[in-house]
């Protein structure tokens, strides 16, 4: 395949999907990594994609929002390992705030069942798989309830968030950067995380590193507002002193 006709169908795999990954294209088209990396640059150079780390997103695709499955299946063993270093962070017999995202959905399936704790959260998934743990106090958090999230938001989620004071919210994203800050693509989604953030003494961020450098339509914070990154390898040792220079610890795993 020639590079204008494996650039074609890199643009055509990124309007459908909203995204690509260097390595995903990589090993679809049976290329190395830096030729994709070279055809991304073009793409970026016509004005057809915006490279962002890791990857590329069509031009003015910023409000692009993929579903709760599609979303789920990115990245999964660096979630899974987010995840299970995110386990450290729960206070003994104390309550946390629960974010809606695919990985904090995956925090909450890596809890043990015999765990002690109380936990408020406004996403369905992640209620569900808490619902059976007889030592949790598990209080679901209503709204209007979005279809692509699973998520409650509106003002009745608002509301219940200003009444909370948690010990740790387990916060995701859909992009995070030192200049753009903490960002997703619906208001109201961005309006209950930042909600969130306000409820509680210590955010945890959970956010693998294809989300470094995104920036979508909603920014609901800062960097600086996270008290912990916890993200996964793919993240650069330099990014990572670039985060901890402005205050937030973070934990590549």
């Amino acid at each position: 395949m020639y590079a204008p006709e494996r650039q074609q169908e890199i643009l055509r795999l990124a309007q459908e999907s909203g995204r690509v990954d260097v390595l995903s294209l990589a090993e679809e088209f049976q290329v190395t990594a830096e030729t994709v990396r070279r055809d991304l640059k073009a793409l970026d150079r016509a004005g057809l994609l915006r490279r962002v780390h890791g990857g590329a997103i069509p031009v003015g695709r910023l409000d692009f929002e993929p579903d709760l499955a599609e979303r789920d299946a990115v990245a999964a063993d660096e979630k899974d390992r987010i995840a299970q270093a995110a386990l450290a962070e729960l206070p003994a017999d104390g309550n946390v705030i629960i974010d809606a995202g695919t990985t904090t959905a995956r925090l909450a399936t890596a809890v043990p069942v015999d765990a002690a704790l109380t936990v408020v959260t406004h996403a369905l998934p992640v209620a569900a798989r808490l619902a059976d743990h007889p030592g949790i106090a598990l209080h679901l958090v209503g709204g209007r309830v979005r279809h692509r999230t699973r998520a409650a938001v509106d003002a009745w989620a608002l509301g219940a968030y200003a009444e909370i004071s948690a010990d740790v919210v387990f916060l995701a994203t859909n992009g995070f950067a030192p200049d753009s800050g903490l960002t997703t693509p619906d208001l109201a989604e961005a309006a209950v995380k930042r909600a969130v953030i306000k409820a509680a003494r210590r955010v945890v961020l959970l956010a693998d590193s294809a989300k470094f450098g995104q920036r979508h339509f909603a920014r609901f914070g800062d960097l600086t507002d996270v008290d912990l990154l916890i993200t996964d390898t793919g993240l650069s040792p330099d990014d990572a002193r670039s985060i901890e220079s402005r205050g937030t610890e973070v934990v590549r795993a």
